[in-house]
C-alpha cells in the first residue's frame, strides 16, 4: 500500500468530526460518504486479488472514519495517524482474511479496533486525551455557536474516554461512526446481542457521569 497515499491532511478529518454524529441514525443508503454494500463487495474482490488500485480507493474511502475512530477511542492527533496507517497497512497484509464484500467495513474496523487496543495495551499508564483541539472558534456569533458545539463534543470525547474500552468501543463503532450492530459486532468481534449490552452498560455509565456532574 503506497505510503504517499495514506499521508491524509488530519485536519479535514477533525474539521468534520462534530456534533451530527450525535444526530438519529440514519439508515445506511441516507449516510454520507457511505458506499453500499455492492460497491463494498466491488472493492472487496479487486483487493482480494491484489489490486493496488483498490487498495489505494480503500485508503480514500476509509481513512477519514479510521482516524476519527482513533481520536474517538482516546488517542491523540499524532498518535492517531500513526495507528490509522497501521491500520491500513494491517489490512492490505491480512487481505487475504477478507471473504465477503458485505464484511469489509466491520473487518476494516475490527483491525483498527485491534491496533487501537494493543496501543492502549502498551502505554496502559498514560492518560487518556481530554479535548485536544476544542479551541474556541472566532467568527462572531456564528464562531461562537461553532466554539459552543466543540466545546460540548470536546466534554463528550472526554466522557466517552473514561469508560472501559469494550465499552467505550461499543459506543465509538455504533453512535459515533455509525457502524450497524452487525458491523460494529463484527468490528468488535463479539455477538450482536454481545454488542447490544456493552452499548446499553456504556449508555449507562455516561448518564450517570452526566447526572454526578
Amino acid at each position: 500500500m503506497n505510503a504517499r497515499i495514506m499521508q491524509k491532511n488530519a485536519a479535514a478529518a477533525e474539521q468534520s468530526n462534530h456534533l451530527a454524529h450525535l444526530a438519529p441514525k440514519m439508515t445506511d443508503a441516507a449516510r454520507p460518504g457511505r458506499t453500499s454494500q455492492a460497491e463494498q463487495a466491488a472493492l472487496a474482490k479487486r483487493l482480494r486479488h491484489g489490486d493496488r488500485a483498490a487498495a489505494e480507493e480503500l485508503v480514500e474511502w476509509y481513512y477519514d472514519r479510521i482516524y476519527l475512530f482513533m481520536r474517538a477511542m482516546g488517542h491523540d492527533s499524532q498518535i492517531s495517524e500513526d495507528l490509522t496507517q497501521e491500520a491500513f497497512m494491517k489490512a492490505w497484509y491480512h487481505i487475504g482474511q477478507l471473504r465477503s464484500g458485505k464484511a469489509l467495513t466491520g473487518w476494516l474496523f475490527r483491525i483498527a479496533s485491534n491496533v487501537s487496543r494493543l496501543h492502549w495495551r502498551k502505554h496502559k499508564h498514560e492518560s487518556h486525551v481530554h479535548g485536544e483541539g476544542a479551541e474556541p472558534v472566532a467568527g462572531g456569533a456564528d464562531g461562537l455557536t461553532h466554539a459552543g458545539e466543540r466545546e460540548q463534543f470536546a466534554w463528550l470525547h472526554q466522557e466517552i474516554a473514561q469508560l472501559p474500552w469494550k465499552l467505550r468501543q461499543a459506543i465509538v463503532l455504533h453512535y459515533l461512526d455509525q457502524l450497524t450492530i452487525a458491523e460494529a459486532a463484527q468490528a468488535a468481534q463479539v455477538r450482536p446481542g454481545t454488542l447490544k449490552s456493552r452499548l446499553n452498560r456504556g449508555l449507562e455509565a455516561l448518564r450517570k457521569h452526566i447526572v454526578d456532574e
